[in-house]
């Protein structure tokens, strides 16, 4: 069965503080999943993720692990403790890396007796765009083609799923077919400014080209309504 609409969509608590985000995420009537990133980690700690459960929410812990194998497999430990569902972690960081971090997050979530959440590996950040990414960064092959060669590495370390533009998305789900998850942000709706953005479609599209979940931060967070923002992406599934 396709999951409901409001569990495809994770709105992202960028921006904001933890008494602000707490206090958002209870505002929007139907929310199931939210994420946590950098900023409001930082923040607010691991409590702003316990507060967020407490309140039935689901959490994308959304760090971006990259680093030695020993130091990314014992940070996953610790967030799959704390009851994330989701957490990312950077493919470049390679086939060992994702292995050991793999292995570490179904540890460290059956020590604290929770189910083992699914690890997404990120592709290619949805803020760059194939020209710069090809000046500053120079890799051997296109944007897209590096995204897959790295979609294709998390795929080989047993990873869960994949963090991509729904740019990537078609391509990437020819590839990996469900359960492999692609996780999309890079999500606006029709009219919305892309802001920093550079590889974006909307929500409908994003879906119909074979995404499993969409980010969606801004154009629902700073809305004038945010429950009208946030019903009016779910409509639009």
């Amino acid at each position: 069965m396709d999951p409901s609409p409001a569990d495809r969509i994770i709105v992202a608590l960028d921006g904001m503080g933890p008494e602000q985000a707490v206090a958002l995420a209870a505002g929007l009537p139907g929310l199931r999943w939210v994420k946590v990133g950098l900023e409001l980690f930082l923040a607010g700690g691991p409590s702003v993720v316990a507060r967020l459960r407490q309140q039935g929410l689901r959490v994308f812990l959304d760090l971006k692990f990259h680093d030695i194998p020993a130091t990314m497999a014992g940070a996953c430990r610790r967030g799959a403790a704390l009851g994330a569902e989701l957490m990312t972690v950077h493919a470049a960081a390679g086939l060992e890396a994702l292995r050991q971090a793999q292995a570490a997050a179904a540890e460290g979530a059956a020590a604290a007796d929770l189910p083992a959440p699914t690890l997404l590996a990120v592709t290619v950040l949805t803020s760059w765009d194939p020209q710069r990414l090809a000046a500053e960064l120079a890799p051997a092959e296109p944007l897209e083609a590096h995204a897959q060669r790295l979609a294709d590495l998390a795929a080989a370390a047993g990873v869960g799923g994949c963090v991509c533009s729904p740019l990537e998305v078609a391509d990437l789900r020819l590839r990996h077919p469900e359960p492999f998850q692609l996780v999309t942000p890079g999500i606006r709706p029709v009219g919305a400014s892309p802001g920093d953005q550079a590889r974006v479609l909307s929500p409908a599209e994003a879906i119909a080209a074979g995404a499993s979940r969409l980010v969606i931060g801004r154009p629902i967070t700073t809305a004038a309504d945010p429950a009208a923002a946030f019903t009016a992406c779910l409509n639009a599934l």
